[in-house]
């Protein structure tokens, strides 16, 4: 690989999905995956220029003529029929506001609510608790402890945590001393909207953290807090509740019109 063959693919890699670029449009034609033999002549096209992109794993149509998506894992680019450009950015639908390019990174990397383990998280409720949500958060996290606040304003909701120790040797010993009392829940919400830290745990406890972080790092979760949404969506913010709100109704209607 050639030097500027490097640079570029570097610059791609830094960039990501999130990248600044921006293109607007109006659709025009659905959104399919390519004929294999077309997908086939595409990558080799691409791949014989940059050779990292033969970790393209699909390449579909978008709704623009003649700009093809090509995903790699939950990576999102586009690219026209014959490989000459690569765009990363973000699709934006102009009459509907939609985000398409994020749309499509949140179902590529939605996760099976129904197989986490819930039996290793934190848990409380408000109200009925018809509604679930997952959070990954540190319990010497600022945001998280933000959001924790707001969460006592989200009615009908049971909320899991997974307890992480991402920020050090202080978080993992909290994240145990909360998990080994008696009235863990309590612990946990004291700490997190109180600042009452918990008891020292002085004897043999068992905890699930060391798998909470394996799980966290198995998902792609580098950071805190991040919410997991009933329909497996994820939002790694510290987000207003109407948007924690919005995302839920959402969840629940997805996961309702599956039934």
């Amino acid at each position: 690989m050639n030097k500027n063959t490097s640079t570029f693919w570097k610059m791609l890699s830094y960039a990501g999905v999130l990248a600044t670029g921006f293109l607007f449009f109006q659709p025009a034609i659905a959104q399919n995956e390519l004929p294999a033999a077309k997908m086939a002549a595409l990558k080799k096209a691409l791949v014989n220029r940059i050779p990292e992109f033969s970790v393209i794993n699909g390449i579909r149509t978008t709704p623009i003529n003649g700009l093809y998506e090509i995903r790699m894992g939950t990576q999102v680019m586009y690219v026209d029929a014959k490989g000459d450009f690569i765009l990363d950015g973000q699709l934006i639908e102009t009459k509907t506001k939609r985000n398409l390019t994020q749309e499509r990174v949140d179902d590529l990397s939605k996760i099976d609510f129904a197989v986490l383990p819930l039996k290793d998280t934190v848990v409380w409720k408000n109200g009925n608790g018809e509604r679930k949500l997952v959070v990954f958060s540190d319990p010497l996290c600022g945001y998280c402890k933000q959001l924790e606040r707001r969460f006592l304003e989200i009615e009908n909701v049971t909320v899991y945590t997974f307890v992480v120790g991402i920020l050090g040797e202080e978080s993992k010993r909290m994240a145990d001393d909360v998990w080994c009392l008696e009235n863990r829940t309590n612990a946990w919400r004291d700490w997190m909207v109180s600042n009452i830290k918990p008891a020292r745990n002085m004897g043999s406890c068992t905890t699930p953290l060391q798998r909470n972080m394996e799980l966290a790092q198995r998902l792609g979760i580098r950071g805190t807090p991040a919410m997991i949404f009933e329909d497996g969506t994820r939002l790694v913010s510290a987000a207003p509740n109407e948007m924690i709100e919005s995302r839920m109704a959402k969840a629940s209607a997805t996961v309702k019109a599956k039934k």
